[in-house]
């Protein structure tokens, strides 16, 4: 027992103060305390006061007034402790330390907060999904690349989904949301987004969204809610997602041959995390992610394309300037207005009468050299073959083609150029270079059927892309056919 609790329990059964004192060997003034005191009903820790004067004594009224003014302030120009301090030693000569000014401020913070300032924690109901992007390195191709993660989250259950892109556009938000609604089978009735990331911009207090956003709403059938920039809580979960899904998905650096393979694993895994508890409901969150589902809107019968089509006019060359970049539809199309059509991953071009005459990856950010597709460039060649030399072509092919076309004459070089082209249409570029290549090397003129021919079967991997053969085997039918004769002709002599 505690020597208090022996105090009152001794003075309960009568014993004086004095000889309470001896038997417990403690003075009689504790005694005398602990005995008479009346409450030992728990008290609330005071606060402790630190010993000694403070540096902040005579600059109280000076930081006070500071920090009442911030109130008219906007909420992101106001003193912090750091700013008060800087002021403090600039303007007022303070030569205290950063840890008086930091205290002050925050108990002065403490005791004029409003009663409205603060967060409330808000309820979600199945059926409601939030969206975000963040930011995480993965390797694609062997190559180290920044991408943009789109994570897709369910407050309800805490199911958490994530896909990679190259951009944030609204193509890369409706086709990473569509893939998310086919996986699940059934599309949230409401979606909850930060400031219209993606999908259209923030004009005061109204947002205007995309057409293609717009239109992908009125497939689906759900509707859009977009949190006030001051309030992130307003989103926590999702925010929370997109760092519990880089730290525990993409560390270390995933590593995939193509940006498809890399989103097929991280729906494995992310499929992976709904056999864990929820933390606070107690259930597994599959269970609780069906209520979610169960509470959605039934898919339409067909999926929702997210492409954006524009009118571009290209130039006396045939490009055309996309989101910033290059690219090439071809000479043909000089001067002509052409129909865009952007997807996440790549941009197709239409000619007026809606027929794609181009595709390209979709190049994200500024890229300084044009975009276009080798056999583009055949046809201008062709009729053109003195340009070859400064071509975009001429170091995209192999040294023995290349040397063959700088040292051949302009008649000569349109004939290779035609054999090119006209073997791309049906074999593809690849297979049309690779088959002059051979021919070249083995010292065949390079002449339209034979080109065209050898693409083919190398386009249909019916022949070997390099090809050694030894045609000496023939000299010995040629000699046993020359001695036959000769034994022949003996005979009948």
């Amino acid at each position: 027992m505690s020597v208090q609790e022996n105090i009152r329990t001794l003075d309960s059964h009568g014993i004086p103060g004095r000889e309470i004192a001896r038997r417990l060997g403690v003075s009689r003034d504790a005694v005398t305390k602990y005995a008479g005191q009346r409450d030992y009903s728990p008290k609330p820790p005071a606060p402790v006061g630190r010993p000694g004067g403070s540096a902040m004594t005579g600059f109280e009224a000076t930081v006070e007034t500071w920090l009442s003014e911030d109130q008219r302030r906007p909420r992101k120009q106001r003193h912090t402790a750091k700013r008060v301090f800087d002021r403090l030693v600039a303007e007022q000569a303070f030569s205290g330390s950063y840890s008086p000014v930091q205290r002050f401020v925050k108990k002065w913070n403490a005791l004029h907060r409003q009663a409205g300032e603060g967060f409330t924690e808000l309820v979600w109901p199945a059926g409601t999904a939030q969206v975000d992007f963040g930011q995480a390195e993965a390797i694609i191709g062997g190559i180290r690349q920044v991408l943009h993660i789109f994570v897709v989250t369910f407050p309800f259950s805490n199911m958490r989904f994530v896909q990679a892109y190259r951009g944030e556009t609204a193509e890369c938000v409706c086709h990473g949301l569509r893939t998310v609604f086919d996986h699940i089978g059934a599309a949230p009735r409401h979606l909850v987004f930060d400031n219209a990331t993606g999908i259209g911009r923030r004009v005061g207090t109204k947002v205007v969204e995309t057409k293609l956003f717009g239109a992908f709403k009125l497939h689906y059938r759900s509707e859009s809610r977009y949190c006030n920039p001051y309030s992130g809580n307003e989103k926590g979960n999702v925010e929370n997602a997109v760092g519990f899904l880089r730290r525990n998905l993409m560390v270390p650096e995933p590593e995939a041959a193509t940006l498809q393979g890399l989103n097929e694993v991280l729906m494995t895994r992310c499929l992976a995390l709904a056999e864990a508890t929820h933390y606070r409901k107690g259930l597994p969150i599959s269970e609780l992610f069906a209520q979610d589902v169960a509470a959605s809107l039934a898919l339409p019968g067909v999926g929702f394309d997210p492409v954006r089509y524009e009118s571009r006019t290209a130039d006396k060359t045939g490009n055309l300037l996309i989101d910033g970049n290059t690219y090439a539809a071809g000479s043909s199309f000089h001067s002509r207005t052409l129909t865009v059509g952007l997807r996440h991953d790549v941009i197709e071009i239409l000619d007026e009468h809606a027929t794609p005459v181009r595709s390209f990856p979709r190049a994200f950010g500024r890229q300084t050299e044009t975009i276009f597709e080798p056999a583009s460039l055949l046809p201008l060649l062709v009729t053109k073959p003195g340009a070859w030399g400064h071509s975009q072509l001429r170091p995209l092919v192999p040294a023995p083609v290349r040397d063959w076309l700088d040292t051949a004459t302009a008649t000569n070089r349109r004939r290779l150029l035609s054999a090119v082209d006209a073997a791309s249409g049906s074999a593809g570029f690849d297979a049309a270079i690779t088959a002059a290549d051979l021919l070249i090397q083995r010292g065949d003129t390079p002449e339209i059927a034979a080109l065209g021919m050898l693409a083919r079967r190398l386009a249909d991997g019916t022949t070997r892309a390099v090809e050694n053969v030894d045609l000496s085997v023939y000299d010995i039918f040629t000699t046993d056919a020359f001695a036959t004769v000769n034994t022949l002709t003996g005979e009948i002599a």
